[in-house]
């Protein structure tokens, strides 16, 4: 797992790559890294439920992740804005966006894959935040129905009550599992694949030397 080293005050870097002593006491060697600490990316609504989910008819609302990467564990906060007051939804990180990169369908979409519960979300005050394992390494097995370590990189929220997507077309006789009573709404915001990698924006680190891209942990 990635480690963070406070600046050095003062350092000298020799033609051989090596980065010695600074000060009189300090021995350290350099650690660049080729992504950033913290990384902001968007969520995107899903369409047939934007007028359920409006304070404006006028105006859509918006959702940006921000994630910062931590030595244990990782932080990311969701910002919202322009939703109907009253809302609540249910936070989740999963293996498959119902979106493709450019904001089509997914095509041969059939399911979120593997999906783990993280928080409630309230559009009051207007942002959440949840501390856990997320940049480059979340993921869930289950030996016992051969699922092997799966990651979801992705993040999405669907509507905690299914009776505030109805005027959007949503069935509330068929609900789906994506609250802690498992009779949770429609989906709500998804994150959509990296275009390159297909990858979600929880992954920062792909590995584009197989097929298809992997993560590097």
């Amino acid at each position: 797992m990635f480690r963070k080293f406070p600046a050095l005050k003062s350092f000298r870097v020799l033609a051989s790559g090596l980065v010695l002593v600074f000060g009189l006491s300090h021995i350290a060697t350099a650690q660049v890294s080729s992504y950033s600490d913290e990384t902001t990316f968007d969520l995107f609504p899903n369409k047939q439920f934007i007028n359920c989910m409006a304070a404006n008819p006028k105006v859509t609302p918006t959702v940006q992740a921000i994630v910062k990467r931590g030595d244990l564990n990782d932080t990311l906060t969701l910002v919202l804005k322009n939703f109907k007051p009253g809302l609540k939804f249910d936070l989740f990180t999963v293996q498959n966006s119902s979106q493709q990169a450019d904001g089509s369908a997914a095509p041969n979409f059939k399911n979120f894959g593997l999906a783990w519960y993280q928080s409630d979300v309230e559009p009051e005050p207007g942002e959440v935040t949840i501390k856990t394992i997320l940049v480059n390494q979340i993921f869930g097995f289950d030996p016992e129905v051969n699922l092997p370590p799966t990651n979801t990189f992705h993040v999405g929220f669907w509507f905690n009550n299914p009776e505030d997507a109805a005027a959007c077309g949503f069935d509330v006789s068929k609900p789906t599992p994506f609250n802690g009573e498992h009779k949770a709404g429609p989906l709500g915001f998804v994150t959509r694949p990296n275009a390159e990698t297909n990858l979600g924006p929880l992954c920062l680190k792909p590995n584009t030397s197989t097929n298809p891209p992997t993560c590097n942990p």
